[in-house]
């Protein structure tokens, strides 16, 4: 199907709803999320304990308020963090449920090196500034003012609703493997920390993602060990010259090319706006993922490679231990991003082959993340984004996309159930600075959010 345009069927779903002041729900988005980057949802340490438990609480006490019953809601104790369960009973149990994901825990941020506290709201100039006011806290506030909104008006899902919300998706995903296997029945999960919408410099709206895979991030160590010595009798066994050998050998690999259902359908609407040299190569390369003059030419482009194969590079080395002494020890890091499908392990073995030196030893270090497929481009999906999306920008160009990130989608995508990246957030480029200095979210983002779930979810969970 188009992924360009709206069907009829897509707006023929979509239910009118009585009359529930919007401008309110935005405002309660805002107060949610302003308390909400108060907050320190991160791991304990030296600036105080891990207070995404206490988050939860506040959660939980939103929706109470708005008469969901307290025993529909849990909070489950993991670590020094917790995830949390709100159940929206459908009226039809026969049906299965849908989720909707979001984390509630953010990176470490260090006031000094703020020009603001990071967990202090701040508004100024049409922003919210703080650690988490979009990564990930402005989706779920949205996703709260809409389910309180849509119960306010007397909706009733005909599909139960289930949020599932973690709380190390930065770290661990101890609570996200939780969640995954806690709510395995679904019938498909939708991501508030994945895809959105991009803006110009000019604040003209240019693309929404839809994310429906992710490449799998991968960390290994490659270490080379040796007897060492006095510095003035070098020998052939220096670990420094043998792990730097190896690595040359990675720099100079290209991993091979594969597009899947979500890669093609991206450089498919892709190539409608591209300059014509690169859409004509993406036109190629969606007619035969090996065409090696397309290849070529979206490779020297520079931002497409991690798009069309899995990428590993180093990231950090260190060795030696005197100035005057034969190194005992060099090792590397180095980092991947493996296309859906591929598994950690084969990747492994495949760096193996590639530094073709069997005294590097290579092992994968535990991140927490796990290899996923990707999920398939349904249609009721992409006519509910579709229609969702055109509620604020009618006719933008809705495209297919994989994340080089990992998200808590992977979880749930390892086993077996489809998982998409629908956020509701459109920001210009110089506006984004989640995980870095100074995050902010434009509050014009918070009503048309809200407006954007409500047309997700009634689409979605009303068959």
């Amino acid at each position: 199907m188009s992924f360009l345009k709206s069907t009829a069927a897509a707006a023929a779903i979509l239910m009118a709803l009585p009359a529930v002041s919007h401008a309110q729900s935005a405002d309660a988005a805002l107060e949610m999320l302003s308390r909400a980057i108060t907050y320190r949802t991160v791991k304990t340490g030296e600036f105080g304990p891990n207070q995404t438990p206490q988050y939860a609480n506040f959660l939980k006490d939103q929706l109470v308020a708005a008469d969901f019953p307290a025993s529909a809601i849990q909070i489950d104790p993991i670590g020094d963090t917790a995830a949390f369960t709100a159940t929206w009973q459908g009226s039809d149990p026969s049906l299965k449920p849908v989720a909707i994901i979001g984390h509630m825990d953010v990176v470490e941020a260090d006031p000094a090196d703020w020009e603001r506290d990071p967990f202090t709201p701040v508004i100024e100039n049409g922003y919210i500034f703080g650690r988490g006011s979009v990564d990930n806290k402005a989706g779920l506030s949205i996703v709260m003012a809409t389910i309180i909104k849509l119960k306010q008006a007397g909706w009733q899902p005909k599909r139960t609703i289930i949020l599932a919300f973690s709380g190390d998706e930065e770290t661990g995903m101890a609570t996200t493997r939780h969640l995954a296997q806690k709510h395995s029945n679904v019938e498909l999960v939708l991501n508030a920390d994945g895809g959105g919408g991009s803006l110009d410099t000019q604040h003209n709206p240019t693309v929404y993602s839809l994310q429906g895979s992710e490449k799998t991030y991968a960390d290994y160590t490659l270490t080379v060990t040796d007897a060492g010595g006095h510095s003035s009798r070098p020998t052939a066994g220096n670990p420094i010259y043998r792990l730097t050998a190896g690595l040359q050998r990675l720099n100079d690999y290209a991993f091979p090319v594969s597009l899947d259902e979500i890669t093609r359908g991206y450089f498919t609407a892709a190539a409608e706006r591209a300059q014509p040299e690169i859409a004509a190569a993406m036109r190629a390369l969606v007619a035969n993922d090996q065409d090696q003059t397309a290849i070529a030419t979206l490779v020297a482009n520079g931002n497409y490679t991690g798009t069309i194969r899995t990428t590993c590079t180093a990231t950090m080395i260190k060795g030696g231990h005197a100035a005057n002494a034969l190194p005992q020890q060099a090792q590397a890091t180095v980092n991947c991003r493996i296309l859906p499908g591929v598994s950690t392990a084969a990747i492994r073995d495949q760096l193996q082959e590639i530094v073709a030196d069997t005294t590097i030893k290579i092992e994968q270090l535990d991140t927490g993340t796990i290899a996923a497929p990707s999920s398939p481009l349904r249609e009721d999906v992409v006519a509910a984004v579709t229609a969702a999306v055109h509620s604020r920008y009618p006719d933008l160009a809705i495209v297919p996309s994989m994340s080089a990130g990992a998200t808590d989608s992977m979880h749930f995508r390892a086993l077996g159930i489809p998982a998409y990246g629908v956020g509701s957030v459109f920001m210009r480029s110089e506006d984004s600075f989640s995980h870095g200095l100074n995050e902010r979210l434009p509050l014009d983002n918070l009503a048309p959010g809200i407006t954007h779930w409500e047309t997700l979810l009634q689409q979605i969970a009303s068959k």
